[in-house]
C-alpha cells in the first residue's frame, strides 16, 4: 500500500479484508467562522481516526500524529505496539504525520511523542490484544486469561492455537479507544526496554530512503522564490507592501514557458526544467521599496530591554531581600543566549498540487495538522480539502522553512495549474527560517553567612512570535503586526531549593522572525539558574558537587543522577583546575558540572528526562580556542523504550548543543540577516567532537520520560562553569568564541 494514498483509499483497502480497527473518539468541532476557514479546528478532526488496524491478511498497522525528525520515533512506536499486541516488530507498520490518515496530536515538539502521545496508542494496542483474545475465548469457551500470545498467535493451555490473522477471517470488528484499558507492567514487556536497530537506517544507507527532496510526481514543474530584501523580518507594514514592480520581460530569454507569480511581496517563478527556474530567480529583474532600517541588534542585552514586554508572574514566595543579615551575600547577575540557526544542512524543500477539493502536499514539515490549518487559510479553503504527505527532510529540531516552502508551492501550484517542487537555497534557508530566539535573564539572588541559599529572584525575556506562515505575510493574507508567543517559560523555575522565589517571565513580541529550537528557552534558562549555583557554591567556599546536591534535595533521582556522572567521571572533592595560571604550553584546564531537568509544555508544563554534565576542556591563552576534552552526560529517561535509541538522542543533543554553545550566533544588518552561508555561521565540525561517555539510569519501571532534548540543556553552562574553573573568569553570553575568551583573559579579573 502506498501511504500517498488519500484517506478514503486507505479506508477501503482496510475494508477490503477481515480487520480489526481501534479508533480514537468521534470529534465533531463546530463549523468554522465565516471567513476563518479551519481555525476553530486546529487541533480537532472531524471524522474518526484509527490508532491501531490489524488484518487477516497479517499486517498491523499503527498511526501516531506526530513525525520522526530523525529521532527514531518510528522505532520506538513500533517497540510499544508489537510489545502490547504480543507481534514481532516486523509485522508492524507505523504511518507518521499523513494529516488524511493519522490522528491530530498536535506538533512534535517538546519530547512529547514517547512521553506522552504514545499513551493513547500503547493502550490501543493493547485493546487490540484484549479483544482479539476475547474473539479466541468464545470460540473456545475458555477464560481469556488463560490463554497467551506468541507472534500474533494465541495458545491455549492444552495446544491449540489461532493466529490474530485467522481470527480476523471474514469480519470488521470496530472499537473506539477505552482510555482505561491496562497495559502491560514493565515486568512483562519483552521488546520495550531492549535495543532495537532502527528500521529507517537500512533504507537510508542504500539510498533508498524517500525524503521530502526526492519526491517526483507526474507531470511536475519547477519553481523558485524570490524574497524580500527585508530578510528575516516579520512584522511591521512594510511587511507584503514593499513590492514597486517586476519586470517579467527580464527573463524571456531564459525559455518560452517560464511563468512568474506575483501576489503582494510573494514572487515565484515556474519552469519545467529546474534549471530554468533557477536561473530566472537570479535574473529577474524586481524593484522594491525603501525599507525601515532594523534596529541596532549588536548589543543584544539592551536591544532586549528596549523591547514592549508583558510581565507575567509564574511563582512568588515573596524574596525580601531588605531581611537579608548583613553577613550575607547578595549576587546579581546577567545572562545573554543569540539568536540561532536550526541550520538545517540541507535547505526546505516541498512538492504541491493544488487541485479544487483535493489538494496534495508532500512535506518535511514537524507539525502536519497545524500547517493544514494555515494552508487552509492561505487558499481560503477548507482544511478537509488539503492532505499533507509527510517525509523525513533534513534535521531541524524546531521550525525552519519546512512550512513556508509548503506554501511557495501550492501558491505557484494554484496559479500554473500543474504540481510544482519548491527548492530554497542556503540563502533563503538562512534568512528566512525562524530562528531559535534570543534571551535575557537577570537574576538577583543571596545566601547567608553560612553559605545555606536565601533568596532567588529570576527575570527571563524571550521575544518570539511563533513565525506565521511567510506566504500568509508576505501576500498579505495575515496581518504583521507585532505578535507574541508565551513559550519563555521552559525549566524558568531553577531545580534547587531557595527558600523564597520569585520568578517571571516577559513576553515580548519578535524583533526578527522566531521560534521554538530545540530545548526551547528552557537551554538559555538553565544556563543561568546552573551557573549563578555555580557561583554561589564557589562564594560559600563548598565544593560545587556538594553544593548541587545539598539543594537537589527535593528531588532524590536529580541526586542520584548527578552523583552518577560525577563517579563515572571521577570527580573529587575540592579539587581546582588552572584558575588563570596555565602551563608551560600555555594551556589552562578546568572541570565544569550542571545539572538540569527539561519541563515542557506551556508553565507549569511537563518534567522530561532528568539530566547532567561533567566536562572537562582545556583552554589556550594566547588564541582563546577551547578544546573540550571529554564529556560525561548522564540521563534519567524513567523507562526506556529503546536504550540505543536513547543513547543515539543524547549524542545528537550533545553534539548540538555544543555547537550552539561554543560558536552559533546569527549576524544581522540594517535589512536583516547576514549570516546566509555556512561562512558566516560556523557549526561544530567531526574533528572537534570529544568522547562522549554517556550514563544511563535503570529505571524501566518508572514512566518513560521524554527524550529527545533533555541533554542539551545542561550544556551551556557546563561550559561555562568549566571556563571559570580554567580561567578564573565567568561567562555569561553564549556563544564562547576564542574572540570572546581573548577579551576575558584580557580584562582585569572578576572578583568572584
Amino acid at each position: 500500500m502506498s501511504y500517498d494514498a488519500p484517506r478514503h483509499q486507505q479506508q477501503d483497502l482496510l475494508r477490503a479484508c477481515g480487520t480489526l480497527l481501534i479508533l480514537a473518539a468521534p470529534v465533531r468541532p463546530p463549523k468554522p467562522s465565516p471567513g476563518q476557514p479551519g481555525v476553530v479546528s486546529e487541533y480537532l478532526q472531524a471524522h474518526d481516526d484509527v490508532f491501531v488496524a490489524v488484518s487477516e491478511q497479517g499486517w498491523v498497522r499503527a498511526f501516531h500524529g506526530h513525525v520522526d525528525l530523525g529521532t527514531g520515533i518510528q522505532t520506538a512506536l513500533s517497540q510499544i505496539v508489537a510489545d502490547e499486541l504480543d507481534v514481532s516488530m516486523a509485522r508492524v507498520q507505523m504511518v507518521l504525520g499523513h494529516t488524511d490518515a493519522v490522528p491530530n496530536q498536535g506538533p512534535t515538539i517538546a519530547s512529547a511523542s514517547i512521553q506522552i502521545h504514545a499513551v493513547p496508542l500503547r493502550k490501543a494496542a493493547a485493546q487490540a490484544r484484549q479483544l482479539l483474545l476475547a474473539q479466541a475465548a468464545q470460540r473456545w469457551t475458555l477464560p481469556a486469561d488463560q490463554l497467551r500470545v506468541d507472534d500474533g498467535t494465541v495458545i491455549a493451555p492444552d495446544g491449540r492455537s489461532l493466529t490474530y490473522w485467522q481470527l480476523l477471517e471474514g469480519q470488521e470488528l470496530r472499537a473506539y479507544l477505552d482510555k482505561e484499558t491496562p497495559t502491560k507492567p514493565a515486568e512483562q514487556l519483552r521488546i520495550v526496554g531492549t535495543a532495537q536497530a532502527r528500521v529507517d537506517i537500512p533504507g537510508k544507507v542504500a539510498g533508498q530512503w524517500v525524503y521530502v527532496h526526492d519526491v517526483r510526481v507526474p507531470g511536475m514543474l519547477h519553481g523558485r522564490v524570490v524574497r524580500p530584501p527585508y530578510t528575516g523580518r516579520d512584522s511591521g507594514d512594510f511587511i507584503g507592501c514593499s513590492l514597486e514592480s517586476v519586470d517579467e520581460e527580464s527573463i524571456r530569454h531564459i525559455a518560452d514557458d517560464v511563468r512568474v507569480v506575483v501576489i503582494g511581496d510573494f514572487i515565484g517563478v515556474v519552469a519545467a526544467r529546474e534549471e530554468h527556474a533557477m536561473r530566472a530567480a537570479r535574473e529577474l529583474k524586481v524593484r522594491w521599496k525603501a525599507i525601515p532600517p532594523l534596529e541596532d541588534m549588536n548589543n543584544l542585552e539592551q536591544l532586549i530591554r528596549r523591547q514592549p514586554m508583558t510581565e507575567r508572574l509564574l511563582v512568588d514566595k515573596g524574596p525580601d531581600f531588605d531581611a537579608l543579615p548583613p553577613e550575607g551575600k547578595r549576587l546579581k547577575r546577567t545572562y545573554v543566549w543569540p539568536f540561532q540557526l536550526h541550520a538545517s544542512i540541507g535547505p526546505s524543500c516541498a512538492v504541491a498540487h493544488y487541485q479544487p477539493g483535493h489538494s496534495r502536499i508532500w512535506s518535511g514539515t514537524q507539525n502536519p495538522h497545524m500547517l493544514r490549518v494555515h494552508l487552509s487559510q492561505l487558499l481560503g479553503e477548507d482544511e478537509a480539502d488539503l492532505e499533507i504527505i509527510r517525509h523525513e527532510a533534513a534535521g531541524c529540531y524546531g521550525r525552519n522553512c519546512a512550512d513556508d516552502v509548503c506554501a511557495d508551492a501550492l501558491l505557484l501550484s494554484q496559479a500554473v495549474g500543474a504540481p510544482v517542487r519548491v527548492q530554497l537555497t542556503r540563502e533563503q534557508e538562512h534568512g528566512w527560517e525562524p530562528k531559535g530566539a534570543a534571551q535575557l535573564m537577570d537574576v538577583v539572588g543571596s545566601m547567608d553567612v553560612e553559605g545555606q541559599l536565601r533568596h532567588y529572584e529570576f527575570v527571563t525575556h524571550y521575544p518570539s512570535n511563533d513565525a506565521p506562515n511567510l506566504a500568509l505575510l508576505l501576500t498579505g493574507r495575515e496581518s504583521a503586526a507585532p505578535r507574541q508567543l508565551e513559550m519563555g517559560d521552559r525549566t524558568a523555575v531553577p531545580p534547587y531549593s531557595y527558600p523564597k522565589q520569585r520568578i517571571v517571565c516577559q513576553d515580548m513580541p519578535a524583533i526578527v522572525r522566531a521560534s521554538w529550537l530545540r530545548g526551547v528557552s528552557a537551554m538559555p534558562n538553565s544556563f543561568a539558574h546552573d551557573c549563578f549555583l555555580d557561583e554561589l557554591a564557589v562564594e560559600a567556599g563548598v565544593d560545587p558537587l556538594s553544593y548541587r546536591l545539598r539543594y537537589l534535595d527535593q528531588d532524590v533521582r536529580a541526586q542520584e543522577l548527578l552523583q552518577a556522572v560525577a563517579d563515572k567521571g571521577q570527580w573529587q572533592i575540592g579539587h581546582r583546575g588552572s584558575r588563570g595560571q596555565p602551563d608551560a604550553q600555555g594551556y589552562l584546564y578546568g572541570r565544569g558540572l550542571a545539572y538540569a531537568r527539561y519541563i515542557h509544555s506551556k508553565f507549569p508544563g511537563f518534567g522530561a528526562a532528568w539530566s547532567a554534565w561533567l566536562l572537562d576542556l582545556r583552554v589556550h591563552q594566547d588564541t582563546g580556542v577551547i578544546e573540550v576534552q571529554q564529556i560525561y552526560v548522564g540521563q534519567d529517561t524513567g523507562q526506556m523504550v529503546n536504550p540505543a535509541g536513547v543513547r543515539h538522542q543524547i549524542h545528537g543533543n550533545v553534539i548540538q548543543s555544543l555547537s550552539r554553545s561554543l560558536y552559533e550566533q546569527v549576524r544581522f544588518d540594517a535589512q536583516g540577516v547576514v549570516s546566509a552561508e555556512w561562512g558566516a555561521y560556523p557549526i561544530i565540525d567531526f574533528p572537534r567532537i570529544p568522547p562522549i561517555e554517556v550514563i544511563l539510569m535503570d529505571r524501566q519501571s518508572e514512566p518513560p520520560m521524554g527524550s529527545g532534548e533533555s541533554a542539551s540543556v545542561p550544556c551551556a553552562s557546563a561550559i561555562a562553569n568549566a571556563l571559570f574553573d580554567a580561567t578564573g573568569r565567568r561567562f555569561r553570553q553564549v556563544p564562547f568564541t576564542p574572540d570572546v575568551v581573548r577579551a576575558a583573559l584580557a580584562a582585569t579579573p572578576q572578583t568572584v
